[in-house]
């Protein structure tokens, strides 16, 4: 399997039959034509309604690659983001849906839509959405401060339960399985201190074979390197991006 990194959330997947594309938003170094080109059947995933995990060009790839199927969050629709024709498949947290290729179920999230675990020649595959631990529980009364990306006394969120709502959909996926080839998930430094809580409860509960960061590009890719020995202590094998438009082969 191949595995490009188009920007922010978005990925390209290329397997021996298939190739999955998650979370499109923008393409600065052009990935999706070569993408395009290529004569196998293109699974394209948008796990919920924001603009930087959706984006309508993707229904554009159907006129110049005829074997595209759109698998989408349901919040997509219903957030008036796209019409229901344009999707072929719906799915909120809980359903799941195989052609015989490719088997998806749509998991839960701590944020907009689902995360997503796909099965496809042998190979398990979690891309995370926006599913994280988004406000970190940390200590002192400077709390809102220390999170630069939101504010979080500013919103009126309270930390440990949100921790509490992260580590129960980390519980629902359990019930579907604890191993991964490849996980996708973000890796914010906005978040502040506690920016890698998240990923770290993620690995202690599940065994991952290679963690791929994303959602990094406020702070760069290099912030998200700061995981790389935390994955390796879990066994996992981390990919220390540099660019859009790389890729690897696992």
């Amino acid at each position: 399997m191949t595995i490009t990194y188009i920007f922010h959330s978005g990925f390209a997947l290329e397997l021996e039959e298939a190739i999955l594309v998650f979370d499109f938003w923008k393409d600065p170094r052009h990935v999706m034509p070569l993408v395009l080109m290529k004569q196998k059947p293109i699974y394209v995933f948008a796990s919920h309604f924001h603009e930087d995990h959706f984006n309508s060009e993707i229904f554009q790839w159907k006129k110049q690659h005829g074997d595209v199927t759109y698998v989408l969050s349901k919040d997509i629709y219903k957030h008036r983001r796209a019409d229901r024709s344009e999707g072929d498949v719906w799915l909120a947290k809980g359903g799941a849906w195989s052609d015989g290729r490719v088997d998806v179920r749509a998991m839960g999230s701590t944020d907009s839509g689902v995360s997503w675990i796909v099965e496809v020649e042998g190979k398990r595959i979690f891309h995370a959405g926006d599913l994280n631990n988004w406000f970190a529980a940390r200590d002192g009364d400077d709390l809102g401060e220390k999170n630069r990306y939101e504010g979080t006394k500013t919103l009126g969120i309270d930390p440990e339960a949100h921790e509490k709502r992260y580590l129960g959909e980390l519980k629902d996926i359990l019930k579907v399985t604890s191993s991964f080839d490849v996980v996708m998930f973000p890796i914010d430094a906005r978040l502040g201190g506690e920016y890698m809580r998240g990923a770290s409860q993620l690995l202690e509960r599940f065994d991952v074979r290679w963690f791929v960061p994303m959602h990094f590009t406020a702070c760069g890719p290099q912030s998200a390197w700061q995981l790389a020995s935390i994955a390796e202590r879990h066994g996992a094998t981390f990919w220390k991006i540099t660019t859009t438009g790389e890729t690897i082969d696992v």
